[in-house]
This record gives structure tokens, C-alpha cells and sequence, in this order.
């Protein structure tokens, strides 16, 4: 009774794009027991906030799409994928991940810090501190050369001046 549909979805699944999700937990930056996810700034990203990001590999193409729960409500979150993972720190994540490394760090020069270059989210929160973004980016990451997503403050994240990071989460691409 159920076996045609169930044969249907195993000859389907490798024509589906490889997905990687990650749920965490905002939690301090003490490097006691690392964490998935730190917040550098509790009054934007509280711990115990979660975030869920999905990301998904086809053909040339990464879609990153990213879920916050309990954040600040009614505030904008600029959010790239940066080189380091989560540390102590926010300098720990390293730079912006860039598919074309700008030879000159850090990266101010347009010809590579641009939104076809680098990924770039904006999460813009609700009244409950949920918010979602999703975008998709014309290549696929290097293996091992791009380790967390970075929550920067203010809307002006994207801009060339470096924002303060105010959270990250450890993500495998």
C-alpha cells in the first residue's frame, strides 16, 4: 500500500539539493564548553535566542536561508558568512568569506566586497525578535575555507566600514 510512494521519495532524494541545517542557541562567548552560537552583545542577541540555518548546494549555486528567534525586536541584522568559526572573540571568525579573495584585507574595494561576491542576509526582526532571510549566491563555498555566519549591528552592516559583530554561529559549509 505504501511502498510506491515510498520507492518514489528513494529515487527522488539524490535529485534534491544537499541540504546542512543548523539549530542553536545563543549562548556567552567563555570558551568553557564552545558553543554553536555566542552572543558579543546580549542587549542584541540574547542568550538563550535561537537560530536555525539551512544551507543548500546545486549545480554551481549555495542558498543560505536563516531563521532568529528572540532577538531584539524591531531591529535590522546584516549577516555574513565570515572565514573563522565562532571564538571567544568577534575578530576569532576572520573576515568576510569571499568567493574572489580580495588580495588587500580587509576588503573595502567594491570589485570584491559586493553582494555577488560575499554572502550577505538581512535580518530585519518583528515585534518578537523572529525574523527570516534567504539568498542565493551564483557559486559554492571552498571546503574548509569558510566557518560560521556573523550577525553584525545596525543596517549599515553591509557597508565597507567594519560593523560590530554582535553574534555567530559555527556553520560547516
Amino acid at each position: 500500500m505504501y511502498a510506491a510512494p515510498v520507492l518514489a521519495l528513494a529515487l527522488l532524494q539524490p535529485l534534491l539539493p544537499p541540504a546542512h541545517t543548523v539549530e542553536a542557541t545563543f549562548d556567552r562567548p567563555d570558551g568553557i564548553v564552545p558553543a554553536t552560537a555566542v552572543s558579543f552583545a546580549p542587549d542584541a542577541v540574547p542568550y538563550g535566542a535561537g537560530a536555525r540555518i539551512m544551507v543548500h548546494r546545486a549545480a554551481g549555486h549555495t542558498t543560505v536561508s536563516m531563521t532568529v528567534d528572540g532577538l531584539t525586536p524591531g531591529h535590522v541584522y546584516p549577516v555574513h558568512a565570515h572565514t573563522g568559526g565562532c571564538g571567544t572573540v568577534p575578530a576569532d571568525s576572520g573576515p568576510h568569506y569571499q568567493d574572489r579573495r580580495d588580495p588587500v584585507q580587509p576588503s573595502t574595494d567594491p570589485a570584491y566586497a559586493n553582494d555577488r561576491n560575499e554572502l550577505r542576509l538581512t535580518l530585519h526582526t518583528d515585534g518578537t525578535g523572529h525574523a527570516t532571510a534567504s539568498t542565493t549566491v551564483e557559486w559554492e563555498f571552498r571546503d574548509g575555507e569558510a566557518g560560521s555566519v556573523v550577525l553584525h549591528a545596525g543596517a549599515d552592516g553591509h557597508e565597507h566600514a567594519p560593523a560590530q559583530r554582535v553574534g555567530c554561529v559555527n556553520v560547516d559549509f
